[in-house]
């Protein structure tokens, strides 16, 4: 039993100082396409300071990323919605090392995520 709790820590310690290694930054740097008119365009959004762009509003509530150097792992906690209908398009994480797991489906744009920014 010693053994086998011994081996769980032995593996659990590392996974949760790493875990512990993730910095907050107060904004996120993502990318945004329209795609009727090819507009491509990088903004920066700061922690809830939402960002009007076309007729949907961007809000960042998180950017984590791993300490040190930058790193594609960025995730960030975001909301999108459409101001002019009101009504939310998405709603969560984004992973700026691999923006198709979860993005916003919509018809004519696209955000992603690319790094989170410290202001």
């Amino acid at each position: 039993m010693r053994r086998y709790f011994a081996a769980i820590l032995f593996f659990l310690i590392p996974a949760l100082s790493a875990a512990q290694q993730a910095r907050e930054n107060g904004a996120a740097e993502l990318r945004w396409l329209d795609r009727t008119t090819g507009a491509l365009q990088n903004i920066i959004v700061a922690q809830e300071a939402p960002v009007k762009q076309g007729p949907l509003e961007i809000h960042v509530h998180s950017c984590r990323s791993p300490l040190g150097e930058v790193s594609p792992d960025a995730f960030a906690l975001v909301q999108i919605t459409d101001w002019q209908r009101d009504e939310t398009l998405f709603e969560g994480w984004m992973v700026a090392s691999s923006p198709a797991l979860n993005a916003l489906e919509h018809p004519r744009y696209d955000v992603w995520v690319l790094r989170c920014k410290t202001l």
